[in-house]
């Protein structure tokens, strides 16, 4: 009798391709009832907004401008104000959630010690892990506007872009804008990203490492909130959160945004890099 030998090799890159771990993920109920959340808020908004009482409160003299009052004006306000809306808590959730969900579901599922025992690299699990949390973190920011821009269309009909400074912006530049500001979005929500994927690490428990990112948004924005604080406001990683309003100016400075951008990516790498330092000496029992 010969024995064969398999000639399979090792290749610690090839494990856990990142098309398995996103189906994977994507086909989760808390990803489809994330993405539920982000269709059906614009469609719950524009029916308040067009039956409501309050319609039409941005053609009544001495109505504020601003973005609520301005929200019926096009599709492209309507975007404009969903994105409004949206930015301070619900996409807030669902960026900690896709990454605060990383590692700790895999530890209460007691699965995370077979991930690495295939063998997954650890660093490697962190990787396609993270990847896909953003990735899905991205999809849920970016499906926003277009599904509000297509309901607001219905509802409200097309128009430029008007800001609340008096300004209005073409078709094309209006939408540039709008994708401009969903991207900062995005990126200023790294730094809850950053801080749900660290929880992540440290705990078992998935909502708790969502809760803890959700619970450090709230308190740096109270403190934002505290005028005694002074210049030290200004360091807090959500002050510059609504930098994106400055995109709607005439000429855009850049100051603010950067800044904002800046400091949340700063928080981003320093939390994913004590993450990966942490678990890559951690005793994984579950």
């Amino acid at each position: 009798m010969t024995t064969q030998h398999s000639d399979v090799t090792y290749v610690a890159r090839t494990t856990l391709p990142l098309r398995v771990e996103f189906v994977r993920q994507l086909r989760r109920r808390r990803t489809l009832v994330a993405y539920a959340l982000v269709v059906a808020l614009p469609v719950l908004v524009a029916l308040a907004m067009k039956f409501g009482g309050n319609a039409g409160a941005s053609n009544r003299p001495g109505a504020p401008v601003d973005l609520v009052s301005l929200a019926t004006a096009g599709a492209a306000n309507f975007t404009l104000t969903m994105l409004f809306f949206s930015a301070g808590f619900l996409l807030l959730v669902i960026v900690a959630l896709f990454c605060g969900d990383t590692v700790a579901s895999e530890a209460s599922w007691s699965s995370l010690r077979y991930l690495l025992a295939a063998p997954v690299p650890r660093r490697r699990l962190l990787k396609q892990k993270l990847i896909v949390g953003l990735v899905l973190a991205l999809g849920a920011i970016a499906l926003l506007p277009v599904v509000s821009y297509f309901i607001g269309l219905i509802a409200f009909g097309s128009g430029p872009l008007g800001s609340p400074l008096g300004l209005s912006f073409a078709f094309g530049e209006g939408l540039m804008r709008i994708a401009a500001i969903a991207l900062y979005v995005f990126i200023s929500l790294l730094f809850a990203a950053g801080v749900a994927f660290l929880m992540s690490v440290l705990t078992d428990a998935p909502l708790g490492a969502v809760g803890a990112a959700v619970v450090l948004v709230i308190v740096s924005n109270v403190l934002d909130a505290i005028d005694a604080l002074g210049a030290l406001r200004e360091w807090l990683p959500t002050h510059y959160s609504q930098a994106w309003l400055g995109l709607l100016s005439s000429e855009i400075d850049w100051t603010d945004l950067a800044r904002g951008a800046s400091y949340s990516i700063v928080v981003f790498a320093i939390c994913v890099a004590v993450a990966v330092f942490i678990f890559d000496r951690k005793d994984i029992v579950s």
